[in-house]
């Protein structure tokens, strides 16, 4: 077996500290604040139990699924992040990646790669989009989006503009001048693979968002469409059922944590909903989405699809989570762990991970299939469940998240 290959998404993220410079390595591990809702989406996991079977278990296992009517070949999507300059190939990678497993991948509006290059190389890429400028902005960047393919829209309305970190924030350049690259130098000296494997191709990281472009004009940088979207007024209910009735196809509403407000999404047309704390990089203190994934789906799972996204490490994680209501999970930090250890056969790499890991559990708990895991397949403590835009009689309370923040950035973390 080649020393390439990991078993673990942890492992994964092992690797990816080892071979990232140190800032690059803590922009992928982010969280706000304290770190509460970063670490309570992984460590909410844990306080899961599942309930097994022991004999007439299911000799073949099917992973496949469907979301927004696009089949895939196991509940597990890529979630959209902002630049991957991570590796020279960034999200093209990814998407590969994603394509060679037989999944769907979320792009970011704040990629390095374009949607065009994106989508010839997984042609079930769904373009994500924040609201930002007018609607006149919005309407041209959909209309871009047709143009390039994407299989659809995937509208993020989880930020708040949170920007403090207790273990420090690492420091990102606009642009790569020659005073930014001394400054940066002992970091890459430091870390010679990475510094190689861009030097092979003759060009530097990427740090412009050219989805962001206006037409005729270059790619702004990261920071100059950072800066459009703060001035930018946070989008009404009315904005989103307008961009949903200007986009025809399949629509995915990410960052819903309340069960009133997923209400709201239904009544304003979309086809699915993301729960999602957008990994914990918002506000502090929100629960983690394993949490109020319950209730939501209990509310609107028969209306629209629900997914999940925030914590997701290993099989076993996605098969709680499709148990406890949700159609397939999203992630993030796991694909670019795994795209800065080893490029796209580490993304694959981890789809084969947690591909094994919802097998193996499926297995043990005596199903064929994901489309019959339920409530009786796992075990929730008192207390777990939270939910959030309930009346206040039907309100649940949770024990708050661990109070500990990340931890050192030379060690494991979540």
């Amino acid at each position: 077996m080649s020393r390439a290959w990991f078993e673990s998404v942890a492992e994964a993220q092992r690797r990816a500290r080892r071979r990232l410079p140190r800032s690059v390595y803590a922009a992928l591990l982010a969280g706000s604040e304290k770190g509460l809702t970063a670490r309570d989406n992984v460590d909410a996991f844990d306080e899961v139990r599942l309930a097994p079977r022991t004999a007439g278990l299911a000799g073949r296992r099917d992973l496949a699924t469907t979301v927004l009517g696009r089949r895939i070949a196991l509940p597990v999507l890529i979630s959209p992040t902002g630049v991957q300059a991570v590796h020279p190939d960034g999200e093209v990678a990814v998407a590969r990646a994603a394509a060679a497993r037989g999944t769907a991948m979320g792009l970011s509006s704040f990629a390095s790669k374009p949607a065009e290059q994106v989508v010839a190389a997984n042609e079930q890429t769904f373009l994500q989009v924040y609201w930002i400028g007018g609607r006149d902005d919005m309407a041209r960047r959909i209309e871009r989006a047709r143009a390039a393919g994407v299989a659809g829209l995937i509208l993020t309305l989880d930020w708040s503009f949170s920007h403090s970190r207790d273990w420090g924030s690492p420091r990102i350049p606009d642009r790569l001048t020659p005073r930014e690259l001394l400054r940066l130098a002992p970091q890459g000296l430091a870390r010679p693979r990475w510094l190689l494997g861009y030097a092979r191709t003759g060009r530097l990281p990427e740090l412009t968002v050219p989805n962001m472009a206006e037409p005729g004009q270059p790619a702004p940088t990261f920071f100059g469409a950072y800066g459009q979207w703060m001035q930018t007024a946070p989008p009404t209910w009315a904005d989103v059922g307008w961009l949903r009735a200007r986009w025809d196809g399949p629509f995915l509403l990410k960052g819903i944590v309340r069960v009133d407000e997923a209400r709201r999404a239904v009544d304003a047309g979309v086809g699915a909903i993301s729960v999602s704390n957008h990994g914990g990089n918002n506000l502090d203190g929100t629960p983690a989405t394993i949490r109020v994934l319950p209730a939501i789906a209990d509310a609107v799972g028969g209306q629209v699809e629900v997914l999940l996204d925030g914590g997701v490490r290993r099989g076993s994680d996605v098969v709680k989570a499709l148990a406890l209501g949700a159609r397939a999970v999203l992630i993030g930090r796991a694909a670019l762990w795994g795209l800065a250890a080893n490029g796209e056969a580490g993304v694959r790499n981890v789809l084969d991970v947690l591909r094994n890991g919802i097998d193996a559990t499926l297995l043990a708990l005596g199903h064929g299939s994901v489309q019959d895991l339920g409530r009786g397949d796992v075990m929730l403590p008192p207390g777990f469940a939270v939910r959030l835009g309930a009346d206040h009689d039907d309100a649940l309370t949770s024990p708050p998240p661990s109070p500990s923040g990340p931890p050192p950035l030379n060690a494991g973390a979540p």
